[in-house]
């Protein structure tokens, strides 16, 4: 069985009836390239291989006892790598269930290098409305005017994008960017290209502070670069400023990118105190470096001595560095749970069943703690749900999203003033390829042969990230 056709669910609150083209036919993508079998290293090539002998490769490692059938392991691990020396990178595609089962077993294996922002975003997750977008989607209709901060709605939110434009339908709405100019089926006044125009003295403070319902988005191209953390508390102080923090209304909000991010970092899918991140990872900075889909990142970056574990779907670039792969299951072949960047709790549900040995991912960590003497306290999806719930408690209430307004004006750490006078780079270089089912979709890449310009000899490259 495959899945043929995808088309919208209808929710008035997010995408009403619309549904990018790119959700539809990228479907093309989920049977090419797959990972359904495990594949372990051995004399420099990949070998296929059972579950037993892929978990024991990875036991092996961890312990320093080579060739440890799993099913005769120490339950000690007293000869185990120091945690400090371990390490995780969530992907962009990653359900939450997932993700926490990867932050029980790191820890269980004495570990907090775990990081879900493979972009190198700083975002202050001290509160929620920090990184979330506070608004609703379904709020853009209420705003007077709107100012975009290093993103482009229209290739990293197509649905947001569309709602935009019905708003200015509508009448009585103004734009204006920060950042590249781009056609965004609306207008838009440029303000300038780099994030230094949020403290300048132009006339869309005025129209702003005059706005009834006014609001900011900042994209993930301002909020991925090293001054990222200046630039999120410049954008606060210019919501505080304008009369976007009122306790009726919240109009600051952040646009993400990945599928991920938002239930990552609800879930704390970040470093410890002390821990590494993901750039700190690489390099050699861990011995053991599990992947959870994770390639949008240069998977070049990671030690020549690190071994890899690469767990996902597709055939792609971070299972082109692996030394064990396994098989996990892609969105359509498993129940999960993943949160927008409204911060709304959402399910997906299982339509077909994995290929070949492919499992769904928190079953394949659940099933390696009990291996290696570290059981994780969860045998069914309920139970570990439930591990969510009492983790967070805004997994307590799926397809339900609060309206706050904003009742503390504190704002984000940063310093406002230590923005960079670099000009903002586009968050998505191509918008047909972002992660790896569209890169394996031939309708994608015969989209990206048409619509994207070869690159330019020598012009820098731009970060690809998962819509």
């Amino acid at each position: 069985p495959e899945v043929l056709r995808i088309l919208p669910r209808l929710n008035e609150d997010v995408n009403e009836e619309w549904l990018a083209d790119k959700s539809r036919f990228a479907i093309d993508g989920l049977k090419r390239r797959r990972l359904d079998s495990c594949w372990v290293k051995s004399d420099g090539k990949l070998q296929k291989a059972s579950w037993d002998q892929a978990f024991a490769a990875i036991a092996a490692k961890l312990t320093g006892l080579p060739g440890a059938s799993p099913r005769a392991l120490p339950g000690d691990l007293s000869r185990a790598l120091p945690g400090d020396r371990i390490g995780a990178i969530a992907g962009d595609l990653a359900d939450a269930e997932s993700m926490l089962a990867l932050k029980h077993l790191m820890a269980a294996l004495g570990s907090t290098n775990i990081d879900c922002r493979q972009d190198g975003s700083d975002t202050d997750v001290s509160r929620r409305d920090f990184y979330t977008f506070n608004t609703s989607i379904a709020g853009i209709e209420e705003a007077g005017a709107i100012l975009l901060v290093g993103t482009n709605p229209r290739t990293e939110a197509p649905l947001l994008n569309a709602r935009i434009r019905k708003r200015w339908v509508a009448g009585g709405l103004t734009v204006a960017s920060i950042g590249a100019i781009a056609d965004l089926t609306y207008p838009v006044t440029n303000l300038g290209a780099a994030p230094t125009a949020l403290a300048g003295n132009h006339e869309f403070l005025a129209i702003l502070k005059a706005a009834k319902r006014p609001m900011i988005i900042v994209g993930q191209g301002a909020l991925s670069r090293p001054d990222g953390a200046a630039i999120l508390a410049a954008c606060w102080k210019l919501a505080a400023e304008t009369g976007m923090l009122a306790a009726d209304w919240h109009g600051f909000n952040v646009l993400h990118t990945a599928a991920a991010r938002v239930g990552g970092l609800d879930l704390g899918f970040l470093p410890g105190p002390g821990a590494k991140n993901l750039s700190a990872m690489l390099g050699g900075g861990v011995d053991l470096l599990w992947l959870l889909g994770a390639d949008e990142f240069d998977t070049a970056k990671i030690g020549a001595n690190t071994f890899v574990i690469y767990q996902g779907h597709h055939g792609d670039r971070g299972a082109a560095r692996a030394d064990v792969i396994l098989p996990g299951a892609a969105y359509t072949e498993k129940n999960g749970t993943y949160v927008n960047t409204e911060g709304r709790v959402q399910r997906g549900q299982l339509a077909i069943y994995p290929p070949g040995d492919a499992r769904p991912d928190w079953t394949i960590f659940r099933a390696f703690s009990a291996v290696v003497g570290k059981t994780l306290p969860y045998d069914s999806l309920e139970a570990l749900r439930a591990q969510l719930e009492a983790t967070n408690p805004v997994f307590a209430r799926p397809d339900i999203l609060p309206r706050f307004g904003c009742t503390d004006p504190t704002g984000p750490k940063g310093d406002p003033a230590a923005v960079s006078a670099a000009a903002f780079t586009p968050a998505i270089a191509n918008y047909y390829q972002t992660d790896p089912i569209s890169r394996a979709s031939p309708t994608m890449a015969e989209c990206t042969a048409t619509y994207i310009p070869a690159p330019t000899a020598g012009a820098p490259p731009v970060r690809a990230a998962a819509e």
